[in-house]
């Protein structure tokens, strides 16, 4: 199992899926995602097709929301499940996609790490003004 760290992937994964395919992931991997994942952006369906895509690579993501995407427990039929000592939100049909939950400890071979999502985003008032989400 290895894990790897990016951010701001902003619901473009194809760096990702080119370097699953170079480095032979599988899903004992796990991609961290440090926020703006852009998984669950928009709430519509076009979130489940790129849920459906995301699945469909050998690995396992583990994202922190970021400010520019809604939270598990607002966006779809997210479970709790433990993971790595820590709970995750996790969706049945995707068990490759976790969401972290802010303030949870998770031990990531022997490293701690606790994970608080979200942060001021300075394009705000532009994305309330024109109706973003």
């Amino acid at each position: 199992m290895h894990f790897y760290i990016t951010g701001d992937t902003h619901r473009n994964f194809d760096r990702i899926e080119d370097f699953c395919y170079g480095y032979e992931t599988t899903t004992e991997d796990v991609m961290i995602i440090l926020g703006d994942a852009g998984i669950n952006y928009w709430l519509d369906m076009s979130d489940k097709e790129l849920k459906g895509q995301l699945s469909g690579m050998d690995i396992t993501f583990f994202c922190v929301h970021g400010n520019h995407e809604a939270r598990p427990w607002e966006a779809a039929d997210y479970e709790e499940k433990i993971w790595n000592e820590g709970i995750v939100y996790v969706e049945e049909q995707y068990p490759n996609i976790l969401f972290a939950k802010d303030g949870e400890i998770y031990n990531f071979h022997g490293k701690k790490v606790m994970p608080i999502g979200g942060a001021y985003s300075v394009d705000k008032y532009y994305r309330i003004r024109n109706g973003l989400p």
